[in-house]
């Protein structure tokens, strides 16, 4: 049986040497090499091999954001391909196949090959996808840290870091997530989001609005104390009086 193979890395030096090692496996078929992960995504959806060796390091989405984006009841087993020091590889241990710590050679990755071999010999990839999906649990987990959001939509997740958002629209329990032309729902408090921004240049406008002072391109003042906080893009939010102190503390130090 010939293991269907796909290699995703940003590096085409790295695609091919992992490709080059890999003609010594008689049972090997690569069925494809990605560059980044939107292609992986496509890749891994249209042909569904049976192993992925994944660069966890790519610009746009890494490869966790590809794994997150997959049906969790379809996932291939997978060999992270990573520059991370021992100490990071220490989580993909307990929850990937395996994992090449850059830079590898071909005893490390006939390794890897014999390991995947072994599982699906066995039959149990399904403990290994078991573990993906554990990995993954963590991951949103960590994400909504707000380092990075993992936000949920019918047909896609999407992945947010918090230096993307404009501002910030409280609805009951949900925030809307203002990104560019976009907006995101996520389930989470104003006052939880406040307190985890505040470190990166968010500022509380009102009850319900919060603002990234990156995107501030002018203030005016209106009646009865309020102001409202002009965006680049036009936005134009109000300043409630209640919060106009510390804006205006904030206007002392940037003077």
């Amino acid at each position: 049986m010939k293991i269907r193979t796909l290699i995703v890395d940003d590096e085409p030096p790295a695609r091919e040497l992992i490709s080059t090692l890999l003609r010594g496996e008689s049972d090997i078929e690569v069925i494809g090499e990605c560059g980044n992960g939107s292609e992986a995504v496509v890749a891994i959806r249209e042909h569904t091999p049976d192993l992925v060796f994944l660069d966890v390091q790519m610009p746009g989405l890494d490869g966790f954001d590809v794994l997150g984006t997959l049906d969790s009841g379809r996932l291939p087993l997978v060999v992270f391909v990573t520059a991370y020091d021992k100490y990071a590889v220490r989580a993909f241990e307990a929850h990937a196949l395996d994992y090449l710590l850059k830079p590898f050679e071909y005893d490390r990755i006939h390794e890897s090959v014999q390991r995947a071999r072994t599982q699906l010999q066995g039959n149990l990839p399904e403990v290994f996808r078991d573990r993906l999906r554990g990995l993954l649990k963590e991951l949103y987990d960590q994400s909504q840290s707000w380092e990075r959001l993992v936000i949920r939509e019918v047909g896609r997740v999407v992945f947010v870091k918090p230096d993307e958002i404009d501002w910030i629209e409280a609805e009951g329990n949900y925030l809307h997530l203002h990104v560019g032309k976009e907006s995101f729902l996520l389930r989470e408090t104003m006052g939880a989001a406040e307190t985890r921004l505040a470190p990166r240049k968010f500022l509380r406008l009102s009850r319900s609005t919060l603002v990234n002072l990156e995107r501030v391109k002018e203030w005016q003042p209106l009646f009865h104390g309020d102001s409202a906080v002009i965006l680049h893009d036009g936005t134009r939010l109000t300043l409630s009086r209640v919060y106009r102190e510390q804006f205006d503390r904030l206007l002392a130090r940037l003077g």
